[in-house]
């Protein structure tokens, strides 16, 4: 009773609800759209106050535990190692060609800063606390399943091998890529200058987060909505590899929670990092490097199956789960 109780308060949250909305308005083929413009804008602003509110909880108090440094050891581990095993259940329970497996699989070892918003978002509308360096975490999640998914197209496809002009600018865009350096510069930042620096901006990180929050997903809405037509050319076991996927994930996840010691909140937010599917730099990066991937299989996977299921039924399930195993 309590998990459907989370689910139905989740999934009547306002920004679940533009969520719907926005969802609903593509269905209908609504001339509603977000400019790209301001898209740009909700994504920067989100990674700032995300950053930097991580930031601040560190410097008030965090300190650099063997509790913290297990946990991002973890986080790239899993964003490292999770899309081998992916990779494996694709080409064991679906037809698709190596090099798109594999991009898939990439996917599904990186993270969605959306879905960790969200996330962010439930726990403190139910007043759960969390430590202030999983958005170090976070950050660190991006680059490593970008580079497994890569050695295994490589390994499995030797013919993707001819790529090294686009891998040496890809290499060079994982390490400048703007959303890590926003989110680690906005951490570091806020780190630095502690609760002073939240007092004086308090009312632009604070306040105005949900609100914009709620406009971002009405956004994302529209966009998954764009991408759900491609699914009718999916399998079904392609579909079912989108929902079960993000529970291996959420599985490998608490199990890691539980011993590395990590309290219910922070563990929830591990969780739905381990559980959650690229969106953005990931398919920007499979584009650049592996072009022989099909992108009309890979982002509607991502966004049309995952990002959905998680934030709607994902997250509380994910809280819910974690509260019984690490409290």
């Amino acid at each position: 009773m309590e998990l459907i109780h989370l689910i139905s308060q989740n999934i009547l949250s306002p920004a679940m609800l533009f969520f719907i909305l926005g969802v609903g308005a593509g269905f209908l083929k609504s001339d509603l759209e977000v400019p790209d413009s301001i898209s740009s804008y909700l994504a920067i602003y989100l990674m700032m106050a995300i950053g930097f509110k991580g930031g601040v909880a560190i410097a008030n108090t965090e300190s650099f535990s063997l509790t913290v440094i297990s946990a991002i050891s973890c986080g790239i581990a899993v964003s490292f190692l999770q899309p081998f095993l992916a990779y494996a259940i694709l080409r064991a329970t679906t037809k698709l060609d190596k090099p798109t497996s594999a991009a898939v699989a990439a996917h599904y070892g990186s993270i969605s800063m959306v879905t960790f918003a969200t996330a962010a978002a439930f726990l403190k509308m139910n007043e759960i606390a969390y430590a202030g360096y999983i958005v170090a975490i976070l950050a660190l999640m991006e680059a490593p399943a970008i580079l497994s998914g890569l050695f295994i197209a490589h390994r499995a496809s030797p013919e993707t091998r001819n790529h090294r002009l686009e891998e040496k600018k890809l290499s060079r865009e994982i390490f400048t890529n703007g959303a890590i350096l926003l989110l680690l510069g906005a951490f570091v930042i806020g780190w630095i200058t502690g609760q002073n620096g939240m007092d004086k901006v308090e009312g632009f990180f604070v306040t105005p987060f949900q609100g914009f929050l709620c406009l971002f997903l009405l956004d994302m809405g529209l966009l998954v909505a764009k991408n759900l037509h491609q699914l009718k050319n999916f399998s079904p076991s392609l579909i079912a590899f989108g929902i079960y996927m993000p529970f291996i994930g959420a599985s490998i996840g608490l199990m890691l929670s539980y011993f590395i010691g990590l309290d219910v909140g922070t563990g929830a937010l591990f969780t739905v990092l381990c559980a959650s599917s690229s969106y953005i730099a990931v398919p920007a990066a499979m584009r650049l490097a592996l072009p022989e991937a099909k992108p009309a299989v890979y982002l509607p996977m991502s966004l049309a199956i995952t990002f959905p299921f998680n934030i709607a039924f994902g997250i509380p399930l994910y809280y819910a789960l974690a509260k019984i195993i690490l409290n």
